[in-house]
């Protein structure tokens, strides 16, 4: 089984290509954004310790973690933030191992990992191959603006803060073109899974 690490900045259509790979026979796509739901629901590892953490404010009545009140405090502190983190992305990546080990075992031949963070918390260490997902700035704005209502304000906040085209282009092994055209997406997709087929 080959392990997939996807990344790429906000706006560039991961989306569109994890939901293209998903329905592929032998792939198993997971996001690691939405393990990160799972371990803070509650009865998972990171629910208890993040109350703990936090206190009762950011527990809602049905007993789970209100995301946007935990937001809210580590915005204004640091510390709490790097608390957080030190919770939550080891559990994260001890829950994606195992589904890689899962996967491996019930024979998928594909496991597609996206992570916003696949280098800054070493997921690169664990992919046999790293997918960089780019599309035009303009393209990725537009998207921003109209899919989520960003402003433009918030849309250069968040391109100030992530990791510049370069980076990607120079760490990751293949770039998926993404400014909309679906099927030269597959196409490119098809391209690279077919030469590991042929290796």
């Amino acid at each position: 089984m080959k392990v997939i690490g996807i990344t790429g900045g906000v706006g560039a259509g991961k989306s569109t290509v994890l939901s293209y790979l998903s329905k592929r026979k032998g792939a198993q796509v997971v996001q690691a954004d939405l393990v990160g739901h799972e371990v803070m629901a509650p009865g998972g590892p990171c629910c208890g310790p993040i109350l703990k953490l936090f206190g009762e404010r950011v527990q809602r009545k049905d007993g789970s973690i209100d995301r946007a009140k935990v937001a809210a405090v580590v915005f204004a502190d640091k510390g709490k933030l790097e608390a957080l983190n030190k919770i939550v992305h080891p559990a994260v990546k001890k829950e994606i191992l195992s589904r890689i080990t899962q996967s491996r075992e019930q024979g998928y031949s594909y496991f597609f990992l996206e992570v916003a963070l696949l280098f800054e918390d070493h997921y690169d260490a664990i992919c046999d191959d790293l997918w960089y997902i780019y599309a035009d700035e303009s393209v990725r704005r537009q998207r921003l603006m109209s899919s989520r209502g960003y402003s433009k304000e918030k849309i250069d906040g968040i391109f100030s803060n992530q990791m510049a085209d370069d980076f990607f282009r120079s760490h990751c092994n293949y770039v998926v073109e993404n400014n909309g055209d679906l099927e030269f997406i597959c196409r490119q997709i098809e391209e690279r899974i077919h030469s590991y087929e042929t290796l």
